[in-house]
């Protein structure tokens, strides 16, 4: 092992055993032998990388890819089928919620039952519990059993115990989204410090923004291998792209397979009745759902006309790079394609944003904005550009609309594109606001 090195994971490979049709009784399995065949599957195929001393690594992938398979071999609960690993230190984990928690011992006890689990001593604990108890701010529940617990009162025993056991190594496999927001904050901010103080960080999380903040390197997993490593930024950055990419692929499929259902529907008033389902599904709040009524103006049957209808949309920064991730501030050009089937059209195009909660944003249309409807012609797109958008950290959905100068629906597209926001000034809510602060 290199001497600024803390872990070293050389080549390793990991599978598990899947049962087609296990036997639930020993006699079923004896009897019916073939019951019992099983399938092999590879969740890790030769991955190797090194972490030194006081540096964050996050791991990003989809469910299924091995992250969490990844940290169980480096707290060794299971072993790789090859390859090897090394560590240099103490380990502290946080991988299961409450997991070395004694459901009928009080909190205070089943500090020193972790604790002592990762290694230390009595001594050691008496020394730190009162820091322990102060951080979780379980004050007032610390003597009570931990079965009498919420999930975010185990998160925060777990977390105060894990990062104050003077660990050279941390480990967190999504942990962190557990808690309120005050509390996660105040945990960012606590393994900042710890980092500083040169304790190595390893953490798995499907929250970019997380992995942003806190990590200065990120290993993007994909079907057992790593398929990019690099800046925490840069990697982020690929990765939406790759899986935005994805579901836009499949939401096409689904959305143009439904307008070839829809085109050979005779019957237009089902049409009303699907269109009205979609409108309820949207999963948005009742604000929203209210404005897309009003978009859409619910003549639902003059959609089986397609006369106008989007082919495209892509979303670039300031110098034309197509991207799915920007900073708060940065500038948005937002680029749409729309084609049409007829010979003179004119209406307008609806534009919204809506972040995944379902909070609404922003809405507008282009007659709003410049107070005349378009000429829609044959084959033309639409460029809007987003001046310093001041939205916090976070997901956000895009919504447009094609309506003719009677408000009447051409086409309508829901969660046509998404896009992550992020923060570097860890602002709560959903939008910057312009603040001077003058201390008199």
């Amino acid at each position: 092992m290199q001497a600024d090195n803390v872990i070293e994971v050389h080549d390793i490979t990991k599978s598990f055993k899947v049962y087609y049709d296990k036997g639930r009784t020993l006699k079923e399995r004896l009897v019916t032998p073939e019951r019992n065949k099983t399938e092999t599957r590879w969740v890790l195929k030769g991955i190797s990388f090194d972490v030194k001393k006081g540096e964050a690594i996050g791991l990003i992938g989809k469910n299924g890819c091995g992250k969490s398979t990844t940290l169980k071999l480096l707290t060794r609960i299971i072993y790789p089928d090859s390859g090897c690993i090394e560590l240099k230190g103490r380990v502290s984990s946080l991988l299961e919620l409450g997991a070395g928690f004694h459901p009928d011992m009080s909190g205070r006890e089943n500090i020193y039952l972790n604790a002592a689990i990762f290694g230390l001593t009595k001594k050691e604990i008496d020394k730190k519990i009162d820091e322990i108890i102060k951080f979780s701010e379980l004050e007032d529940f610390i003597e009570n059993p931990v079965r009498t617990y919420s999930s975010g009162m185990y998160m925060r025993l777990a977390f105060a115990v894990a990062i104050n056991v003077e660990a050279d190594i941390l480990l967190i496999d999504e942990i962190l989204a557990v808690g309120d927001i005050s509390f996660q904050k105040k945990c960012f901010e606590k393994l900042k410090e710890i980092k500083r103080a040169g304790t190595s960080i390893v953490i798995v999380s499907h929250s970019l923004d997380q992995i942003e903040k806190i990590c200065d390197r990120c290993i993007w997993i994909e079907n057992g291998i790593i398929k990019e490593a690099g800046h925490s930024k840069k990697i982020s950055e690929d990765y939406l792209i790759d899986m935005e990419s994805k579901r836009l692929e499949r939401f096409q499929e689904e959305y143009y397979s439904e307008i070839e259902t829809i085109d050979k529907n005779e019957e237009k008033e089902s049409v009303v009745q699907v269109e009205n389902t979609k409108l309820e599904n949207i999963g948005l709040n009742e604000e929203i759902k209210q404005l897309s009524k009003n978009l859409l103006k619910i003549k639902r049957k003059e959609i089986l006309d397609r006369k106008v209808y989007f082919s495209e949309m892509y979303i670039t920064d300031i110098e034309g790079k197509e991207k799915l991730s920007f900073e708060t501030g940065d500038d948005i050009i937002v680029y749409i394609k729309y084609r049409v089937d007829c010979e003179h059209a004119e209406g307008s195009i609806c534009f919204l944003v809506y972040r995944d909660d379902g909070v609404y944003c922003f809405g507008t249309n282009t007659y709003f904005e410049n107070k005349q409807i378009l000429n829609l012609k044959e084959y033309s797109i639409l460029k809007i550009t987003l001046k310093h958008i001041e939205l916090l950290s976070g997901k956000y959905f895009f919504c447009i609309g094609l309506n003719n100068e009677e408000a009447v629906t051409y086409d309508y597209l829901e969660n046509a594109a998404c896009i992550h926001i992020f923060s570097n000034k860890g602002d709560l809510g959903v939008a910057r606001i312009t603040s001077e602060w003058d201390l008199q």
